[in-house]
């Protein structure tokens, strides 16, 4: 089962008149997709009581997503306010004190053996003591379980920069997978092409970098020659969770193809990290297609293909 932890939030995207309030959250999202997918999901993250909570938790139940690991809390839930400008989104968010940013150390469950990869990302990262949590749960995991991070960088979030730059060090150290778009790599190891931060990150430990660059396509880099695949060409709505569905479509077909595991991930082949780009890639376009962040069921990629 793949574990994913890290945040939930609403994300209050703008209509005719107002907002309207949708779940949402970097790995949320990612949580949502795997389900949707069919791979066996869990998802790790407080949830609050007010009424936020069970617009949070439906979409995970909907999906198959096991919430059975989620603590419940009297605290708010996060708000993130979206703004779209040619269809790319940008957030405000409202977090102080937020169930989600609460989150300690002494909240973390053990993990079950049924857990078998961990996926962390985003916010969640960046304050503490969630941040925290992230990192102390990700170094309970990495001895026996893969880990992917997309840290899905928000610069105007992050108020110490040089801090938050030495988290995500010790968690790429710590990561088998890392996915980084232009924007983050921007912000993260500037003035840096991509071919030199592959050198740079997989000597740091990771097997694998995915580099995403939306209409660009994705590319693995390992240690053989990169690895491509093509964006496919869709009329977007907006790019909300267009990431997120990529880092489940990695993962699903990681997992499909049994290499979701340590050996799995030290073996891969050209053939498995092309496959784990195309369905990546075919999902966040489904996504990309309609507004918010509302990735595909398996049975609509099957319809497509």
């Amino acid at each position: 089962m793949i574990l994913c932890a890290g945040e939930s939030l609403i994300d209050m995207v703008p209509e005719a008149g107002g907002f309207r309030p949708l779940a949402g959250g970097a790995v949320y999202n990612t949580a949502i997709a795997l389900g949707r997918l069919g791979a066996p999901t869990s998802y790790l993250w407080p949830i609050s009581r007010d009424d936020f909570g069970q617009t949070l938790l439906q979409p995970l139940t909907q999906a198959g997503v096991a919430t059975d690991l989620c603590p419940r809390s009297d605290r708010l839930t996060t708000l993130a306010f979206v703004t779209l400008t040619d269809g790319e989104a940008r957030y405000s968010f409202y977090d102080e004190g937020s169930a989600g940013r609460m989150f300690g150390p002494e909240d973390l469950p053990d993990l079950s053996q049924d857990i078998s990869a961990l996926f962390i990302g985003g916010i969640s990262l960046v304050p503490d003591p969630c941040g925290n949590t992230i990192e102390e749960l990700a170094k309970r995991a990495r001895p026996r379980m893969p880990v992917m991070l997309d840290p899905n960088i928000r610069p105007f979030f992050i108020q110490d920069a040089d801090a938050y730059r030495a988290r995500l060090r010790r968690l790429i150290a710590m990561a088998d997978i890392v996915k980084l778009s232009a924007d983050d790599l921007d912000w993260l190891m500037p003035g840096t092409s991509f071919t030199d931060a592959a050198a740079d990150i997989l000597s740091q430990g990771p097997k694998v970098l995915l580099q995403t660059g939306g209409a660009q396509g994705a590319t693995a880099h390992w240690q053989g020659a990169p690895v491509s695949a093509p964006a496919l060409l869709v009329d977007v709505a907006d790019t909300i969770g267009a990431g997120d569905t990529f880092n489940a479509g990695v993962l699903a077909a990681l997992h499909q193809s049994g290499r979701l595991t340590r050996h799995g991930i030290d073996t891969l082949t050209q053939q498995d990290l092309l496959q784990a780009l195309t369905l990546g890639t075919r999902a966040a376009a489904v996504t990309v297609s309609r507004p918010g962040a509302n990735p595909p069921w398996l049975r609509e990629l099957a319809l497509g293909a």
